[in-house]
């Protein structure tokens, strides 16, 4: 890539991933996290706050970046009221002080990252969650800063990430092959959600794709596998993978209101990034698994404590 390149969220899933991927690629990589963190030479760790506007400026100003990946956010989809304040501050403060600042500063393009839980049309007034509503208004700040600031964003709506070194517990995959590790059976809804997952790998592709792509500035673009395939059928094979005989509690758990069925728009993601997802879902979960194993026997993962829950 060979340009100085921010990363915001780096110390998260999708970032852990990407970092290597841009500084492999020849990127001057700076990564941004809120908890101070050392790399390895290859990138150059910053600490700082983006809810707050003073930093996203003193950054950016710091580091002058040609491109920007804005990965920072609370993701954490529950529908309770003690998410209202930390979403709107993670996802929504911080995303429209970083942008703020870059129309101050100048580059060549950001990236945000988005959800496919947030509404997709104006007659689709209630966002499922705080985060969905957070993610939701921050596109349209996107769109508002492209079109009166000419801020050259584009915005991607991430489907349903997994894949190795996931290791918020809360997430449905994580949680699943770390309960059948220890021998738990896992509690879960119904699990009759249909849901496009997409590989973190091909989501590091889409992420690097769109920002090299030309004439997609204020558009936004969706990063998934272009395929439905409900939680239980998931589950099910992370039990045939993991190899335990264990079942798993199906229905021990509510169904949340509002849950979003969509599929990702591929066609399009191709025709605008050059980009479509390469690793099916149970290729991906198999090397999911094989990672988790792996980490789980050294006991590298015995200080995540299991979740009440997988989302």
């Amino acid at each position: 890539m060979g340009e100085r390149v921010v990363v915001t969220g780096a110390s998260g899933f999708i970032g852990s991933h990407l970092c290597p991927r841009l500084a492999a690629s020849g990127a001057e990589v700076h990564a941004v996290s809120r908890v101070k963190r050392t790399g390895d030479g290859s990138v150059r760790w910053w600490q700082g706050d983006l809810a707050e506007l003073r930093t996203a400026r003193e950054l950016l100003t710091a580091i002058k970046p040609d491109v920007i990946f804005h990965l920072a956010g609370h993701v954490q989809g529950a529908r309770t009221l003690e998410l209202i304040v930390p979403t709107f501050r993670s996802n929504l403060a911080s995303t429209v002080n970083l942008m703020t600042a870059a129309s101050e500063v100048g580059c060549r393009r950001i990236v945000l990252t988005n959800s496919m839980e947030e509404p997709l049309t104006n007659e689709e007034t209630i966002p499922s969650s705080p985060y969905a509503a957070a993610k939701w208004a921050s596109s349209a700040y996107a769109r508002m800063f492209h079109a009166l600031f000419h801020l050259p964003v584009v915005i991607l709506r991430v489907f349903m990430v997994y894949g190795p070194g996931q290791q918020d517990l809360r997430k449905l995959v994580p949680y699943v092959i770390m309960s059948l590790l220890r021998g738990e059976p896992p509690r879960l809804t119904l699990g009759q959600r249909m849901i496009d997952w997409v590989y973190v790998d091909d989501v590091v592709d889409g992420l690097v794709a769109a920002a090299v792509a030309t004439g997609v500035h204020g558009m936004t673009i969706d990063i998934g596998s272009g395929e439905l395939i409900p939680i239980r059928a998931v589950v099910e094979h992370l039990i045939r993978l993991v190899g335990m005989p264990i079942e798993p509690l199906f229905g021990a758990l509510a169904e949340r209101p509002f849950e979003q069925t969509r599929v990702a728009d591929t066609v399009r993601s191709r025709a605008l990034l050059g980009w479509q997802p390469k690793t099916g879902v149970y290729e991906g979960l198999s090397r999911t698994v094989g990672w988790y194993r792996r980490r789980f026997n050294e006991g590298a993962l015995e200080r995540y404590a299991p979740a009440v829950t997988g989302e």
